[in-house]
């Protein structure tokens, strides 16, 4: 009988320690982060492949609210996303929210108070109570950010990642050359206001486990309010001077989050950063080195409008050629740097015929095939206000009116969220060559389980094996 115990018992005991190694050791929890990058993938904290494919959430308008919840309770928006499978938003905001906060001696403002100054006492008043009815937890002391913490935390619930977009400084709808927003000294666009208000909002973002990236500006573009200053600042050099400051104040504040670099021409050009060439007028050239010890956390965006003034191109080629050109160059070996690229601006007019539109269609083929992120604009079916027009209209907006429903069915269901499905799908030897792929066995060998198991437990559960061990020897 001692023979036959010393037969069997090393089996069971091996079985027994890769059981406990199994329930003793850390689990991945999601979002896993940090993320950082490595080549053209963004990755998490294990080395696994992250993209993005989202939708862009507006809250830099007027009221500097987030839109919508006057329609339509926080979570009901946020399962309309997820219902997509997407796994991001992009949440934007104004400087002059974090100015305001700044003047009223470091208090934010209350979203009754910011509702009637936008909208004045009627008109704000009424949206109010609207949104206090759908979203119960908020009350007359809720002020903006607090709005924002509640978005982040029902993401968060829903597995939903935050990218925080930094859209405009003086708040109001985006974008015309000239609406003192276009570059770094334009009439609203404060460079110290811009750094203080990223900071702020870097670490104000601590507190969300799901803030996994900041951008630095949404489409930088010639500040044709004034025509001087535009000729003399309005370059590459200059690019590179302010975004070397404005993610040093993000990285200083919030080593955690990627850093998203947008372009000039409204961001739809990032050709110098990807090939390496002279940021004019001066010599220089885009050295990651530049980005002291977080090198590993910038990321490319880009924006693709070819249909905003009339139908974009048909010819997938010529898309995709041009995106290539724009900036996705930097998903592939042929780029000087490489960078994961995301495309957080692109849409079009929600119809009965959006699904058959060839330029979306043909950007959402490039996107899945590269693997490369995305966030469609945009979720909101109206405006507290826009443009002056109070409960404006978005038909843009994937959303209805009312935020009840999607405006364009077909697309919403079938373009999306194949699509959606399709760009997380991520191409195995792509993958791999990104570092990501992970060796699987349906077995483990003795050398796992005894360095997994046995020497990664706790002394109690040392004790029972080996009184299990004892047992077996003997019996």
């Amino acid at each position: 009988m001692a023979k036959l115990g010393q037969r069997y018992w090393l089996p069971v005991l091996l079985a027994v320690a890769g059981t406990f190694a199994s329930l003793n050791a850390p689990r991945a929890t999601w979002p896993n982060g940090p993320f950082v990058t490595s080549g053209r993938w963004i990755q998490d904290a294990a080395g696994s492949t992250v993209t993005y494919v989202g939708v862009n959430w507006p809250g830099s308008l007027d009221a500097m609210i987030p839109e919508g919840l006057q329609y339509q309770s926080i979570e009901s928006i946020v399962s309309r996303i997820k219902s997509l499978g997407m796994n991001a938003i992009r949440l934007t905001y104004a400087t002059e929210m974090i100015d305001q906060y700044y003047d009223n001696g470091e208090k934010d403002i209350a979203i009754r108070e910011a509702l009637t100054d936008a909208l004045g006492q009627e008109g704000g008043t009424s949206v109010y109570n609207k949104i206090i009815a759908n979203n119960p937890s908020f009350n007359s002391g809720t002020t903006r950010l607090q709005v924002y913490d509640a978005i982040a935390a029902e993401c968060a619930k829903q597995e939903i990642y935050v990218h925080l977009d930094n859209h405009v400084s003086k708040a109001g709808w985006c974008c015309s050359p000239l609406d003192g927003n276009a570059w770094w000294g334009d009439q609203y666009f404060d460079v110290n206001n811009w750094t203080r208000g990223l900071s702020f909002m870097a670490t104000h973002g601590k507190s969300w486990p799901n803030l996994m990236s900041m951008s630095l500006r949404n489409e930088l573009r010639t500040p044709l309010s004034n025509f001087t200053f535009a000729s003399e600042a309005y370059n590459w050099e200059n690019w590179y001077k302010y975004i070397r400051q404005g993610s040093d104040a993000i990285h200083n504040a919030n080593g955690d989050v990627l850093i998203f670099l947008s372009g000039l021409n409204s961001d739809q050009d990032l050709s110098p950063v990807v090939n390496g060439t002279a940021l004019t007028p001066g010599s220089a050239t885009f050295n990651q080195d530049d980005f002291s010890g977080y090198a590993n956390k910038l990321v490319l965006e880009l924006h693709a409008y070819d249909n905003v003034f009339g139908p974009g191109p048909s010819d997938c080629s010529t898309v995709q050629n041009e995106l290539s050109n724009d900036g996705f160059k930097a998903l592939t070996s042929d780029a000087k740097n490489q960078f994961p690229v995301v495309l957080t601006e692109f849409g079009l007019v929600q119809n009965g015929t959006s699904a058959q539109d060839p330029y979306v269609s043909c950007i959402l083929d490039y996107m899945s095939s590269q693997n490369a992120g995305w966030m469609i604009w945009a979720i909101q079916g109206s405006y507290y206000i826009r443009e002056g027009i109070q409960d404006h209209d978005e038909t843009w907006g994937l959303l209805t009116h009312d935020w009840s429903d999607w405006r364009s069915p077909e697309f919403a269901n079938n373009s999306l969220t194949s699509t959606v499905k399709k760009t997380l799908t991520i191409n195995p030897d792509a993958g791999s060559s990104a570092g990501t792929s992970s060796k699987k066995s349906g077995s483990t060998g003795l050398k796992e389980i005894v360095a997994l198991g046995l020497f990664d437990l706790r002394l109690p559960l040392y004790a029972t094996i080996l009184a299990i061990g004892s047992a077996l020897m003997f019996c």
